[in-house]
């Protein structure tokens, strides 16, 4: 998993609340089990219509915002199913930090297993965030993890709070496989001691 450390880019606003997990990823494109490939339909039924076409007042549609890198959301972003393909899109379109109010906690979990920070603020510095979102692609946000802060384009620092382990697999880019692997070199020395205590195995 890539990490986390400093975000410096475009952030667009997306001020609907209760965005659930099928207008993220409808279930149609649920068939894979790759991370890769379904960026191009993040917010599939709000971003094309019947035909395929791109709808041009769908904010990832417009030319300003086409490389956001950061989101800033309504409140309860990622509610409805359990879906992991729902952080797989938003990964693959080239999404890295959501702000809302609130998550649904299992798309909280997923964000981070998936190198994407989810940030919980309070309404009215979401209000600030979306408001600078809205100035389009010279307003870039900057997002350091490591001093947990979000600055503006004029300046203004918004810190946030993030849960310290979180933080630090983020930082590390470790996924619950890297997590596992950390752990290499305990594993294989248990393997090893137990392979001599019970070679009939």
């Amino acid at each position: 998993m890539e990490k986390f450390q400093k975000l410096h880019g475009i952030a667009a606003p997306m001020p609907l609340v209760n965005i659930d997990t099928d207008m993220i990823i409808p279930k149609v494109f649920l068939k894979t089990i790759k991370r890769s490939g379904l960026g191009v339909n993040l917010f599939d039924e709000m971003r094309y219509d019947r035909q395929g076409n791109e709808i041009p007042d769908f904010v990832l549609n417009k030319p300003q915002y086409r490389d956001a890198e950061i989101l800033v959301a309504g409140d309860n972003f990622g509610c409805g199913s359990s879906r992991e393909h729902a952080p797989w899109a938003i990964a693959d379109f080239g999404i890295k930090c959501v702000i809302s109010t609130s998550f649904a906690d299992i798309f909280f979990n997923n964000c981070f297993k998936n190198g994407i920070l989810p940030i919980i603020l309070p309404q009215e510095q979401v209000d600030i965030l979306m408001a600078d979102a809205e100035k389009g692609a010279n307003a870039r946000m900057t997002v350091d993890l490591e001093s947990q802060e979000v600055t503006t384009s004029d300046g203004e620092v918004i810190p946030f709070e993030v849960d310290a382990f979180k933080k630090h697999c983020l930082l590390n880019g470790l996924d619950d496989i890297g997590l596992t692997m950390e752990k290499q070199g305990a594993i294989e020395s248990f393997e090893a001691k137990a392979a001599a205590q019970r070679p009939w195995v």
